[in-house]
């Protein structure tokens, strides 16, 4: 009897060690609270803020001002109003420097709130706050509510700098300061990534995050002194787009914390014992999403953190759910249980990465699996919104410097947002003309016709083509291209248009994935009504790649007219579009050979189209997005809608309107409205420094010189010091011959007069050569070429005439008979052009 009594005392003492262990407070190393402007302590609930005084030692100013008000009436959650109520001032250039005794993930949290002080309006302050490596606030100003700003750093260095820096002789100010560590644990380092189909993303432990929005779903505010991390949750409704379609529920005794699952650090059980779930319980046929929309900043990707917990469930393997973040999917047939080492009622939260957001808004979606078997349901309990810093360290949409901890205050923190914008402004205003241009000649040609008549391609009848679910007649993506596609075939193949299959949206529409009968995977692009693209680019589409036949040229399967729908069947590319190997979607690094090899064929099926036909056809808007790549990483050449077609054997050019995307833009073509072959090699060479550098072509958030990715890189290109702009991922792993290479070709095709640029033969030609010379170098172990230089003009001339070499007797670069130069080996060439006896 003893014994057992012994034994039942240690299970129920681990029982209470394990509870202790789950809910345990975390108690930061750094731990750096203040009250800024206050003479004495503030408790804020179960935190103390130390005095601004005992904190001077941590701070650097030009002008020690304190400012207090007798304010009663500040409106804040919780009780950290009196942190309100008084503030420091900067009037200059200003930093406090934290002692970081535990290197890695810190809070930042900054508290505003402006209120006069004798002639200090904080309302009309504007200023930036940075540190070493972040820029957290550019040009920023608060006019009159209180605002905490949260960010999540990881500090390496023995000490975080914050500086703030007024803009253009205004004034700074700030009311109080946390740097308070975190969990190592709390930011992983892997996610999942949502325009990638859910593939891993690496790299967030290095990210510096700032958080836009942190949700309770189903429950109400959960305050600092209710969290173990003292963060504040807020409750869900103001962001719900449909109340009555959600349904809350709280059994907050219900969450078991168990070991593996997400602990009290990751959300509280105030937020994992509250949810919404559908409100389709008095009809099991009902099927709908559930969505929140939040507000967030475009031009950056975010994190979003999703919590559940399963608490309606009454057993195993019950609830099948789907999330969506913008259409995409987030989560697919999600089973909470099976996670959870089949348990209910234990925390999980799932990491997911957006892409490079353009929109001002983020909506976020629940919605039933068709696993289901019962009623369909799904449930949140939690949401976090992250945004993640751009590529050059910065969260703020505007450029202001790092934090310089050289003890030098003048030029701690510069702000150029109005040079930017200056820079950008005349792109912007010829944008805006042409547009309105356009739109006015289409309304004229609407006020005409109300709607096109439908055309077969090469005069052919309408056939059939079927999806996998369809049962009439069908075809596979391998029998003739030349078809007209019933709207219920497109619509089956698609599943309706379903938005969750939607894998891509550009200036025409939405880009959707489907599947034919035969198993073979399409892209689906559907016309939007609305968009600036229509008819013409349509038309244009179909009758350019219905004639072109080329391995890096994408394929054209097929297109439907029926009731004034546009929609256009390619072939599916597998791992999506070269910009988005190079910056903003997660994906794996390239390597300097694939990249290479990805230029080589973008350049092979440009040079087609050049020389291929019996005209040439220009492309009009080539760009690292009109780039795809299968699942070997080969380049197709994709989306032809501005494609025109070249100049007369007895003209120089084509007189057009300019079309095109800014930052690829040819400037002679731009300024003269004349279109050559040349045009496409300008774009080209932009796309080239792009691969190079892995960055956006035009970046309004960098410094001045920066913003405009081919002026900046030919400063380089022409100092001979390019490697000092390279994607940090490449660097030491070019080769400097196949870097001059690919330095000096990038350059010629942007020269400023078309004359003075390489065809597109050459380009190809000099690309293969880089190539060359980053692989003989590496398996030599030696420098393969004493000379590369100046190889577009020594060499040309053998180029354009191959078909005189007997070694290369079945290459006609030229030739309208050339169907695929893809396959052909320049390996032969090489032997001959190389090689200083084939010279």
């Amino acid at each position: 009897m003893g014994c057992r009594k012994l034994c039942l005392f240690f299970c129920a003492l681990s029982i209470f060690c394990f509870h202790v262990c789950f809910s345990a407070n975390f108690v930061p190393v750094d731990n750096y609270l203040i009250d800024c402007g206050s003479s004495s302590v503030t408790v804020v609930g179960n935190r103390n803020f130390s005095a601004d005084s005992s904190s001077k030692k941590l701070l650097s100013t030009q002008q020690d001002v304190l400012a207090s008000t007798s304010l009663k009436s500040i409106t804040s959650s919780g009780d950290s109003t009196t942190l309100y109520q008084t503030a420091r001032v900067f009037t200059g250039s200003s930093k406090y420097t934290f002692p970081i005794n535990q290197k890695g993930r810190h809070w930042i949290r900054l508290y505003f709130y402006p209120f006069t002080y004798q002639n200090h309006n904080m309302s009309s302050a504007k200023f930036s706050v940075a540190t070493q490596n972040n820029v957290l606030v550019s040009d920023f100003s608060v006019q009159k509510d209180p605002v905490m700003k949260e960010y999540s750093l990881n500090v390496s260095s023995n000490s975080l700098v914050i500086a703030f820096t007024p803009s253009n002789g205004s004034i700074a100010f700030v009311n109080a300061i946390e740097v308070v560590s975190v969990p190592v644990e709390l930011i992983a380092d892997v996610g999942l990534s949502l325009s990638n189909g859910l593939s891993s993303y690496s790299g967030l432990a290095g990210q510096a995050l700032e958080t836009v929005w942190r949700v309770n779903m189903g429950g109400p505010d959960v305050s600092p002194d209710n969290d173990t991390l003292s963060r504040t949750w807020v409750p869900d409704l103001n962001f719900l787009k449909e109340k009555n379609l959600a349904s809350n529920f709280s059994k907050v005794g219900g969450v078991q914390y168990a070991s593996g699952s997400a602990t009290q650090n990751d959300a509280p059980v105030a937020v994992y014992g509250t949810g919404q779930e559908m409100n389709s319980q008095s009809d099991p046929r009902l099927n709908f999403n559930v969505t929140w929309e939040f507000q967030v900043e475009p031009g950056f990707q975010y994190l979003v953190r999703l919590h559940f917990c399963d608490l309606v469930s009454q057993g195993l393997n019950e609830l099948y759910f789907n999330v969506y973040v913008d259409s995409l999917y987030a989560a697919k047939d999600l089973d909470l249980s099976t996670l959870n080492q089949n348990a209910l009622g234990v925390p999980y939260y799932r990491d997911v990465v957006t892409a490079l957001t353009s929109s001002n808004s983020l909506r976020v979606s629940m919605g039933p699996s068709s696993i289901n078997k019962d009623y369909p349901n799904a449930i949140l309990n939690g949401l976090e919104i992250m945004k993640m810093n751009n590529s050059v360290g910065s969260l703020s949409a505007g450029t202001a410097a790092v934090a310089n901890n050289s003890g030098s205050n003048s030029k701690n923190v510069g702000v150029i947002v109005g040079a930017v914008l200056g820079a950008v402004c005349a792109v912007v205003l010829a944008g805006l003309l042409f547009v309105l241009c356009r739109r006015r000649r289409r309304m004229a040609r609407r006020r005409q016709s109300k709607s096109w008549i439908p055309f077969s391609i090469n005069g052919t009848a309408s056939h059939t083509m079927g999806s996998k679910y369809s049962n009439g007649t069908t075809i596979s993506a391998a029998s003739n291209f030349e078809y007209r596609v019933p709207l219920a075939a497109v619509q089956e193949a698609t599943n309706n248009f379903d938005e969750s299959w939607v894998i891509g949206i550009g200036g025409f529409g939405k880009v959707y994935k489907g599947e034919l009968s035969d198993g073979t995977k399409v892209a689906v692009k559907r016309g939007n009504p609305r968009s600036q693209q229509g008819i013409a680019e349509f038309r244009t589409e179909i009758e350019m790649l219905s004639q072109f036949r080329h391995r890096h040229l994408v394929s054209l399967i097929g297109y439907c007219d029926e009731r004034n729908e546009m929609i256009l069947i390619y072939e599916y590319m597998e791992k999506g579009t070269l910009k988005g190997h190079l910056y903003g979607s997660g994906f794996p690094t390239l390597s300097w050979k694939e990249r290479l090899e990805i230029c080589i064929g973008a350049a092979r099926g440009l040079h087609y189209l050049h020389t291929g036909y019996a005209k040439a056809v220009i492309h009009r808007d080539v760009k690292s997005a009109n780039i795809l790549l299968d699942e070997n990483l080969m380049a197709k050449v994709a989306d032809f809608g501005l494609s025109k077609t070249g100049p007369e054997l007895d003209q120089t050019h084509v007189s057009t309107a300019v079309k095109g995307s800014f930052g690829y833009l040819d400037p002679e073509y731009f300024r003269r409205q004349q279109l050559t072959e040349k045009s496409d090699v300008y774009s080209f060479g932009v796309v080239l420094f792009e691969v190079l550098c892995a960055r956006p072509v035009i970046d309004p958030s960098l410094p001045r010189e920066m913003v405009n990715l081919a002026e900046w890189a030919m400063k380089w290109q022409k100092k001979g010091q390019l490697e000092e702009i390279i994607d940090p991922a490449l660097a030491n792993k070019i080769r400097p011959e196949s870097l001059r290479k690919f330095g000096e070709t990038a350059e010629k095709c942007l020269a400023d007069f078309g004359v003075d640029r390489p065809s597109m033969g050459d380009v190809l030609w000099n690309l293969e050569y880089a190539l060359q010379l980053q692989e003989a170098a590496a398996a030599e172990g030696s420098d393969p070429q004493e000379n590369s230089t100046n190889m577009i003009g020594e060499l040309s001339p053998q180029v354009n005439n191959f078909n005189n070499d007997a070694s290369a007797s079945a290459i006609n670069f030229e030739g309208t008979s050339v169907d695929d130069l893809s396959g052909v080996s320049m390996s032969r060439v090489f032997s001959q052009l190389v090689k200083s006896e084939g010279r």
